[in-house]
């Protein structure tokens, strides 16, 4: 008898939902770290798809991160978690499309650090955050990267030092996420929101997501150096682009653009 697949998919136009159905609480084990890079990959790769969704199934959990059960079943912590890294995504080469995260539950550990590969976090009011690795005497890695350049370096520290719960409220307001909505609102607005972003113009938000990523350590002047010099694959694509010139049109003509990708 085939197992069920731990990540569902759904795909509304431009826009592919990852839904992490693993219950009881949507741990991430190799296996599914594996299914969920060649589903993110995919979806990089897919011309037609421009915006992502995860989330988590159920209501109660988002995803509470490595699947322990299974690590003492003789999954390696420092085992094959496939192309995208763990949960598919942090590693994930080139990912140049939004990602929203959707965090409809408990999000700790490793599962936090999904969300935090996303682009907007948005947040359901009954969700509970923590990156409590700390207490089963391992590392937060990602988060310990991650946090300290999002959000107030001691606030991150006493988060990854503690490894303590956190409210909604409190990542709203250090900014770790974007809103905060009552659970049965939050999938409506997470599409609402996708769709706002599918009609947007892909090429730039692909060039977006590469200056940021290029710019991280660098110096303003030498980033600014290599985007001016389209020395950035996707700002070299969007200088030469047909979009480009669309968007210039539009205006003009005071309408509304049509975004071709190309």
């Amino acid at each position: 008898m085939t197992s069920p697949s731990p990540v569902k998919t759904r795909r509304e136009g431009a826009i592919l939902e990852v839904t992490l159905d693993r219950p009881k609480a949507n741990a991430i084990d190799l296996k599914t770290s594996i299914v969920m890079g060649d589903i993110f990959a995919g979806f990089r790769d897919d011309p037609d798809l421009r915006v992502a969704i995860i989330t988590g199934g159920g209501d109660k959990f988002f995803c509470p991160g490595w699947d322990l059960k299974a690590a003492a079943d003789g999954d390696a912590v420092d085992g094959d978690y496939g192309v995208g890294g763990f949960g598919g995504l942090q590693e994930l080469r080139d990912m140049n499309k939004p990602v929203i995260a959707a965090v409809n539950g408990i999000c700790c550990g490793g599962g936090l650090e999904l969300a935090l590969s996303a682009d907007i976090i948005l947040a359901a009011d009954h969700a509970q955050f923590a990156l409590p690795e700390i207490r089963s005497g391992t590392v937060a890695d990602a988060a310990s990267v991650k946090l300290p350049k999002r959000i107030p370096y001691h606030i991150a520290m006493e988060l990854l030092l503690t490894g303590r719960w956190f409210t909604p409220d409190e990542a709203l307001g250090w900014g770790i996420v974007n809103h905060v909505y009552p659970g049965a609102e939050l999938m409506d607005q997470a599409r609402d929101l996708a769709r706002l972003l599918a009609s947007g113009p892909p090429l730039v938000y692909a060039a977006i997501k590469e200056i940021v990523r290029d710019a991280e350590d660098s110096k303003f002047q030498d980033a600014m150096n290599r985007i001016t010099k389209r020395q950035l694959r996707s700002v070299d694509t969007l200088y030469a682009s047909e979009d480009q010139l669309e968007g210039a049109r539009a205006f003009a003509e005071k309408r509304d653009p049509v975004w071709k990708g190309r």
